[in-house]
């Protein structure tokens, strides 16, 4: 059937809201994150920036508001490299040599895996807006409601992408790995430079000429990019800095998440037709 794969949706959803501790760890952290760094760091950005006046007409953030977009962008990136995960569980298990042994399409496995970790991603997302707003992030500024309403749709589309890409490869490394352990590993061994090597904190023109090219590599630095103007506009000054993105900017963005899903989507498919599970 063509809708085998909502078996295994369906199957993860389940799965994420009877582990209680799991679903708790990963809604409070993010919003713990921010409560905590970001409300701290916010106080001292302000005053070493509040000398630099902005650019007439631009409106200024705070960095706890600027801050606000990363903490989205590294929620989704945790959530997507751990997303594969559970097909280590059912290798262990026993239960990944019925899967690939079923009628099933063995697509249909990796898809089931992305959209349920897409959908996780766009519960914790919600949940981070909602909580920042309540700090006093200023997301949507003067927006109309029809603009709030276009500009969570391009959140959560440029959130999908994102999402699908990293999905799809932690479910590649997954199907090559045989313990939970090997996983970890390799995405402490990622998180830590994809973080830090982007937009989420920082402005980048403060890095190294290094880091500033490696960051434009990064998939991260353009789901940021993207969340930060459908959340805070095209323009607007933060941290002594003055951002300013075009419509060019963000379908650019955009193209190179839809590309390195695109390439994932490629690996895993032909990792999962490989896959033998004894």
């Amino acid at each position: 059937m063509a809708w085998e794969f909502l078996t295994v949706y369906w199957r993860e959803m389940i799965r994420f809201t009877r582990f209680r501790t799991q679903l708790l760890s990963s809604l409070l952290q993010p919003a713990l994150w921010m409560a905590f760094f970001g409300v701290a760091m916010s106080s001292n950005f302000n005053r070493f920036a509040s000398s630099v006046p902005p650019p007439a007409g631009v409106v200024p953030v705070d960095y706890l508001t600027f801050m606000a977009a990363g903490v989205i962008a590294m929620t989704t990136l945790f959530t997507s490299l751990f997303g594969g995960i559970s097909l280590l569980f059912d290798k262990n298990w026993g239960l990944m040599r019925e899967m690939l042994a079923s009628p099933m399409p063995r697509t249909h496995i990796m898809l089931g895996i992305s959209l349920s970790g897409m959908t996780k991603s766009f519960i914790q997302v919600a949940i981070i807006m909602a909580f920042g707003l309540f700090l006093g992030v200023q997301f949507f500024p003067g927006y109309s409601p029809a603009r709030v309403v276009v500009s969570i749709l391009g959140i959560f589309l440029f959130v999908g992408v994102f999402s699908l890409g990293f999905l799809l490869f932690s479910s590649t490394i997954s199907m090559r790995l045989e313990s939970p352990e090997g996983l970890q590993g390799i995405i402490t061994l990622l998180t830590l430079p994809l973080f830090f090597v982007s937009n989420a904190l920082y402005p980048i023109q403060a890095f190294p000429p290094l880091l500033q090219d490696l960051s434009i590599y990064n998939p991260l630095t353009h789901l940021v990019t993207g969340v930060r103007y459908f959340a805070l506009g095209n323009e607007f000054f933060v941290v002594g800095t003055n951002y300013s993105y075009t419509p060019a900017d963000i379908l650019l963005s955009f193209a190179y998440l839809v590309a390195f899903a695109a390439v994932m989507y490629a690996v895993a498919h032909r990792t999962f037709q490989k896959a033998v599970v004894t």
